[in-house]
């Protein structure tokens, strides 16, 4: 089978891999569609993000939809051809963090496409992908894309859990990333009534205008829309930082009301934190970091339409030209999200 294989800072191959056998308890997918994450996009661009780095070969990947090609004795739920959104997830389910309900935070986390530990996890960007059935949701009534974004979904859907009561909300997200635009839905589907998007570019701030953002500001060219939110004590109950940076975290802080929420989830490496305003204003700052049983919910929302992904999906490339989906996925002038197919359907 092909697989896309990072070795380098902008060396990025398809390779011959060879396919490991089918175990008790799994799946055999035939991947359709993965999503270029961003995380996957400092491999290819940097080699690694902050003290992570490449030391090996590593498959990249861990967005993805596949077919079910073929499946242990022992799995039930599942038929050949069912379309399945994959969790990268894969909690040990035996360390002290998995024992007390947290599996996100696991010890001897297995996540696809992770250079974290050595050797590498590697990826799920492989034309046949052997999964754990616990990992397969039915996306029956998708789109692989859509299916395929369940994972960035889920990762909003974390966050907003971490906010607690969302109704009636009015929510900052900074940062209109394919993060910072799912959480856009996310907070809707929740129940925020008032949702305002900033970021320094236009194209990204039209697609969060698409899925029913009430006003995005380019603060890159019009910074002072942002000061009618900081008058007085602030303004929004919420603010999602997703842009990974010191100066978009000091903005929400400025315009979060006395007790609002800071919800991080952009990892741009250390940040300074304007401590005594947090303090000042009782505002709350929580870490939210990947997800767990949201991806499951993830795909049930998008199955049920409550959540419409389509908007997002704004290019998709075949398997060999993945190089350049990969130099397109980085252009935030053109895509939100650059997708690669694997294939259509089983045949």
């Amino acid at each position: 089978m092909r697989a896309i294989v990072i070795h380098d800072a902008k060396d990025l191959r398809i390779e011959e891999r060879t396919t490991p056998d089918l175990k008790s308890g799994q799946v055999k997918i035939r991947l359709a569609t993965g999503g270029i994450c961003g995380s996957d996009l400092h491999y290819y661009h940097h080699g690694g993000f902050g003290t992570v780095r490449l030391k090996e070969p590593m498959i990249l990947g861990h967005e993805v939809s596949g077919f079910v090609e073929d499946m242990a004795d022992d799995v039930a739920g599942l038929n050949v051809g069912d379309l399945v959104a994959v969790s990268p997830s894969r909690p040990c389910n035996a360390c002290q963090y998995c024992l007390r309900g947290l599996p996100n935070h696991c010890q001897n986390m297995r996540f696809y496409g992770s250079a974290m530990p050595f050797p590498h996890i590697q990826g799920a960007f492989r034309e046949t992908l052997i999964a754990d059935v616990s990992q397969c949701v039915p996306a029956t009534g998708l789109s692989a894309g859509e299916a395929a974004m369940a994972e960035p979904l889920a990762v909003t859907l974390h966050a907003t859990r971490r906010a607690g009561d969302m109704l009636g909300k009015r929510v900052l997200i900074t940062g209109s990333g394919p993060i910072g635009t799912l959480a856009t839905l996310s907070a809707r589907a929740a129940g925020a009534t008032e949702v305002v998007v900033t970021d320094i570019e236009d194209q990204a701030l039209t697609f969060a205008a698409q899925v029913g953002a009430d006003r995005t500001i380019n603060v890159a060219t019009e910074p002072e829309k942002l000061d009618e939110y900081t008058s007085g004590k602030g303004y929004f109950d919420v603010h999602y930082e997703c842009a990974g940076r010191p100066e978009t975290l000091a903005t929400g802080v400025a315009a979060l009301a006395p007790r609002g929420i800071i919800l991080q989830l952009g990892l741009g490496g250390d940040m300074s934190v304007p401590v005594q305003a947090l303090t000042a204003k009782e505002l709350d700052l929580r870490g939210s970091f990947r997800f767990h049983e949201e991806f499951a919910t993830a795909v049930s929302l998008m199955r049920s339409g409550q959540i419409d992904v389509k908007p997002l999906i704004s290019h998709t490339v075949p398997l060999e030209d993945a190089v350049a989906g990969f130099e397109l996925a980085g252009d935030r002038k053109q895509a939100m999200k650059t997708q690669i197919e694997f294939t259509t359907a089983m045949e």
